[in-house]
C-alpha cells in the first residue's frame, strides 16, 4: 500500500479534489434548482445531460489523448471545467444549465480516462489490487467530503461554485507537477452490442437497468432533497450516505460473490435494493428511516455494476474481458442517460411528487431481480471454483478503469490457478 501512494500519490490526491469538485457542484445545482423555481422534470434533464456528456466523453477522449497527449488533454479540460462551474450561478437557465451539464460531463469522462490510465501504467502486477482499491476509496472520500462543503456559504449565493471550480482547478497541480512520465495510451475496441448479449443477456440487461439507478442517485438525489424540504445539512447527510453504503458494503458483497452462483447474490442484493426503496418512499417523512434507505440503496447498487461485470466475465476467456467490458459500460451510460428523466417525470405533482425518487429505484432494483431469476431459468450456473475474481469497481468509472480492474482479476484468476496447481 505504501508503494502505491509513494508511487501514485499526486495522481490520488488530484483525483480526490477532482471527486469533491463534481459532487459539489452536482448536489449544488440540485439545491439552486429549487431555488430559482425550476421543476423537477426540468432539473431531470438538466441532471441527464452530464450522463450524454460523460458517455460521449468516454468514446471520445481517447482519441484526443493520443493526438495530443495526456498533459494538454488535462489541462484544456480543466479549464472548461473550471469555467462552467462558475458560469452556472450566473446564467440561471435551464437550456445554460444543461449545456453545461454536458460539456462538464464530457470533460470529466476524459480528466478520469486521463487519470486512469495513468494510474494503470504506475502500477504492476504486485500491487495492481491495491492501487485500485486505494482509487476506488480516493473516489468515495471525494464525494462524501463534498456533502460536508454544501453548507459552506449561501446556496443562492456563489461561494459554492466558486470552491467547486477552485478545488478542480487546484487537483490538477499535483498531476501536472508529477514527476511521473505520461504512459503510453491504449485502449481495446469494445465487443458489439450483440456479441456481448448473446454470451451475458443478465450482464447486459442488469447494466441498463442499474444505469438508471446510479443516475437516479448521483444525478436527483438532491433535487430530491431539495423537492422534500431537507434542510441543507439534513440533504447533505442523506446525499453522503449513499456512498457511505456503498465504500461499506462494496468489498463484504465481493467476497461473497466469489464463493456462490452470482445471478442467486445479483438477484438477492437487488431485491433488497428494491426494499430499501420502499423503505424510503413509506417513511420518507421520518429522516432517520431517510437514511437508513439512502444507506441500503446506495451499499447494495453500486456493488451489483462490479457484480454484474465479474459474472459476465464467467463466460468469456481471458483475452474477450477488456472488449466486453467496454460494452458494458457503454450499456450502462444509455441507462444513466434515461435514469434522471424518468425520475423527474414521476416526481412531478401530477405523479408521485418527490416520492417518485425512490418510486424509479424500488420498479428498476425489483425488475433486476426479477430478470436474474429468470435467467437462472435459462441455463446452468456456472461452478464457484470455475468463476473469475471479483474487481471492485463503481458506476462513475469509464472503460479505461474497467479494463484496469479486468486486468487485475485476471491476474488475481491465474495466481490462484497457479497455486492450485502446485498444491495438487
Amino acid at each position: 500500500m505504501l508503494q502505491v501512494l509513494s508511487s501514485a500519490w499526486a495522481l490520488l490526491l488530484g483525483m480526490m479534489l477532482l471527486m469533491v469538485g463534481n459532487g459539489l457542484q452536482g448536489t449544488m445545482l440540485g439545491v439552486r434548482g429549487e431555488l430559482e423555481g425550476f421543476s423537477t422534470f426540468e432539473m431531470s434533464i438538466v441532471m441527464a445531460a452530464y450522463f450524454v456528456g460523460f458517455l460521449g466523453g468516454s468514446r471520445l477522449a481517447p482519441e484526443m489523448i493520443r493526438r495530443v497527449g495526456h498533459v494538454r488533454v488535462f489541462a484544456a479540460l480543466a479549464s472548461f471545467i473550471s469555467a462552467v462551474m462558475i458560469l452556472y450561478p450566473v446564467l440561471p437557465s435551464t437550456v445554460a444549465w444543461g449545456l453545461g451539464r454536458v460539456i462538464i460531463g464530457f470533460c470529466f469522462s476524459g480528466v478520469y480516462v486521463t487519470a486512469e490510465s495513468w494510474l494503470n501504467n504506475s502500477a504492476d502486477n504486485s500491487n495492481r489490487g491495491k492501487a485500485l482499491s486505494l482509487y476506488m476509496i480516493v473516489q468515495m472520500v471525494g464525494i462524501i467530503a463534498a456533502q460536508g462543503l454544501i453548507q459552506v456559504g449561501d446556496p443562492a449565493g456563489y461561494e459554492a461554485f466558486i470552491i467547486a471550480s477552485i478545488l478542480v482547478s487546484i487537483s490538477f497541480a499535483p498531476i501536472l507537477l508529477s514527476i511521473s512520465p505520461t504512459p503510453a495510451f491504449d485502449t481495446t475496441k469494445p465487443m458489439t452490442l450483440r456479441e456481448i448479449m448473446r454470451i451475458s443477456p443478465l450482464g447486459c440487461v442488469g447494466m441498463f437497468i442499474l444505469g438508471g439507478v446510479f443516475s437516479a442517485q448521483f444525478g436527483m438525489s438532491a433535487v430530491y432533497g431539495a423537492a422534500a424540504g431537507l434542510s441543507l445539512g439534513n440533504l447533505s447527510l442523506f446525499i453522503a450516505t449513499f456512498y457511505i453504503g456503498a465504500t461499506i458494503l462494496q468489498y463484504p458483497l465481493g467476497w461473497i460473490s466469489d464463493r456462490m452462483d452470482r445471478r442467486l447474490l445479483i438477484l438477492v442484493v437487488a431485491a433488497a435494493g428494491g426494499c430499501g426503496a420502499v423503505v424510503g418512499f413509506i417513511y420518507g417523512t421520518d429522516f432517520k428511516m431517510l437514511l437508513v434507505a439512502a444507506f441500503i440503496i446506495g451499499g447494495l447498487s453500486n456493488p451489483l455494476y462490479s457484480l454484474l461485470i465479474a459474472y459476465t466475465n464467467d463466460y468469456l476467456e481471458h483475452e474477450d474481458m477488456a472488449a466486453a467490458s467496454g460494452g458494458l459500460v457503454f450499456i450502462n451510460g444509455l441507462g444513466a442517460i434515461a435514469g434522471p428523466m424518468i425520475t423527474g417525470w414521476l416526481m412531478s405533482d401530477a405523479v408521485f411528487g418527490p416520492a417518485g425518487f425512490f418510486v424509479l429505484i424500488a420498479a428498476l432494483m425489483f425488475l433486476m431481480a426479477a430478470y436474474a431469476a429468470y435467467r437462472m431459468t435459462q441455463r446452468a450456473a456456472t461452478p464457484v471454483d470455475e468463476t473469475g475474481s471479483f474487481a471492485p469497481m463503481y458506476p462513475s468509472s469509464t472503460p479505461v478503469a474497467v479494463e484496469f480492474a479486468q486486468e487485475y482479476a485476471i491476474e488475481t484468476e491465474l495466481e490462484e490457478q497457479e497455486t492450485a496447481a502446485e498444491e495438487n
